[in-house]
């Protein structure tokens, strides 16, 4: 299904199951501004998605309609996941794909957090 990156909100896509707890994950962190837990079908030894606790469509809503505040605890949340995963020493990679160019598949803005070996050089 194409995601359109600027809405309308689908408030029954998997992760707003996944935070009603609908659906159960593998958590690996959570705070105020997201939850984060183990992708079912990870692409790396360390493959986590963090999703903001709002509904926010994509990358393109969260960066126009969230308060600075929410943007920098995402932000910061992120960082601080890698650093407790162990991903500070050897790098990691962080993604976002917003809307149907850009590849997203679920409709709520998350990010991937890829680490835990060697990544392919991105494709350009």
């Amino acid at each position: 299904m194409a995601v359109n990156g600027t809405g309308p909100y689908d408030p029954d896509n998997i992760f707003a199951k996944i935070l009603r707890g609908d659906i159960p994950c593998k958590k690996v962190f959570e705070n105020e501004w997201v939850l984060a837990f183990q992708d079912i079908a990870p692409k790396a030894a360390v493959h986590v998605l963090i999703i903001p606790k709002k509904p926010y469509v994509s990358f393109i809503d969260f960066t126009k309609s969230a308060p600075t505040d929410e943007i920098s605890g995402v932000m910061k949340s992120a960082g601080q996941i890698a650093s407790d995963l162990g991903l500070d020493d050897k790098g990691y990679r962080v993604i976002t794909n917003a809307g149907e160019n850009g590849g997203q598949e679920v409709p709520h803005f998350h990010l991937h957090l890829l680490g835990g070996q060697s990544l392919p050089p991105f494709p350009v």
